[in-house]
């Protein structure tokens, strides 16, 4: 009887062996997992249109030094009109009528010129304009991971973090380009990236530009280092945290030559900026090094507001892959 049971009992022994294996190795990390990563941000803008608009030249016509003569238009006496002393002998009209022609005529080049240098002007980058009496805003998004030996960079980080003027678009674009180029000298770190970005009115791309923050903000279990609209706020101290991955740790302090392949740093810009920004789809590294420097090549006098976020923040600690994949699965490896 008892031979029969376990010969039945027998094939299914393995499976449940397996799955037994899985809800320890799950469980046994369960603190870890919960546990969610510390991170930091610095950021601050203000979504407001734009003060620079285009206004004609304040300089008013004045006409050539002859004086008006009926009939004659604008210039010396015997003149055909204003610059076009043709049309009068053409249509064999002379006075008050060709005159008149001339002036008709002159409209309506202006007219056309006129037209014609709104519509270059509109079509500038520098007008920020929609069409609709509003902005048009670019809003994207740029996210590198980075192997965990990136050390200096988190040190960068909270370093801008603690000395920023977020309050200001001046301070701003300095957080900007010293975080782009943070990330630039360090290439030897990157593995993985992403980007997206699209233009929107200013109203739809203020909600646009907050709801990403807040979806990247909802990944850290509590900010650690904050730095936003020049309000510094930092967490106590707890003490190193355990890395993702003790033994791998361990190794590197053994060989410091040797890269913790499970263990990575994550760094994000968000930025809303005037007119149109479009960065490249991210394949590999001069993908990445390209969208790096059209972000931090922003224009002062463009930026409206920018987020820099990065996890984890607490030294020591760094993101297992598991925790990237399942935070982060819009990555592709560069």
């Amino acid at each position: 009887m008892h031979k029969k049971l376990l010969a039945t009992l027998k094939p299914l022994l393995k499976p449940l062996f397996i799955f037994g294996l899985i809800v320890t190795l799950v469980f046994s990390h369960a603190d870890g997992a919960l546990a969610a990563r510390g991170g930091g941000r610095i950021g601050g803008g203000n979504f407001r249109a734009p003060s620079r608009t285009y206004s004609p030249p304040s300089r008013t016509y004045a006409p050539p030094s002859g004086r008006y003569y009926p009939g004659g238009g604008y210039g010396y006496p015997g003149g055909g009109g204003f610059g076009f002393p043709f049309l009068v002998p053409i249509f064999g009209v002379g006075g008050g009528f060709g005159g008149l022609f001339t002036i008709l005529i002159f409209l309506s080049i202006a007219g056309f010129l006129v037209r014609s240098f709104q519509r270059t002007l509109s079509s500038d980058e520098i007008s920020y304009d929609t069409g609709y009496g509003t902005p048009a805003v670019s809003v994207a998004k740029l996210q590198v991971g980075l192997l965990s030996e990136a050390r200096s960079l988190q040190a960068d980080l909270d370093r801008i973090a603690r000395t920023a003027d977020t309050s200001s678009s001046e301070g701003l674009t300095q957080v900007l380009q010293e975080t782009t180029l943070a990330l630039l000298r360090h290439p030897e770190y990157w593995v993985y990236a992403g980007a997206e970005n699209q233009q929107a009115q200013l109203a739809a791309a203020e909600l646009q530009f907050n709801r990403l923050a807040l979806a990247e903000r909802s990944k850290f279990a509590e900010e650690t280092l904050s730095n936003v609209n020049n309000r510094l706020r930092q967490a106590p101290a707890r003490g190193t945290l355990p890395a993702a991955g003790g033994q791998l740790t361990q190794n590197l302090t053994n060989n410091p030559g040797e890269y913790n392949l499970g263990e990575y740093i994550v760094v994000t810009l968000l930025v809303a900026a005037q007119g149109k920004l479009q960065l490249p789809a991210i394949s590999d590294s001069q993908d990445l090094r390209r969208a790096l420097g059209q972000v931090g090549a922003i224009p002062n006098d463009n930026l409206l507001a920018v987020e820099v976020l990065w996890t984890p923040q607490a030294e020591g600690d760094t993101l297992s892959s598991d925790e990237l994949i399942a935070e982060y699965p819009d990555l592709k490896l560069v």
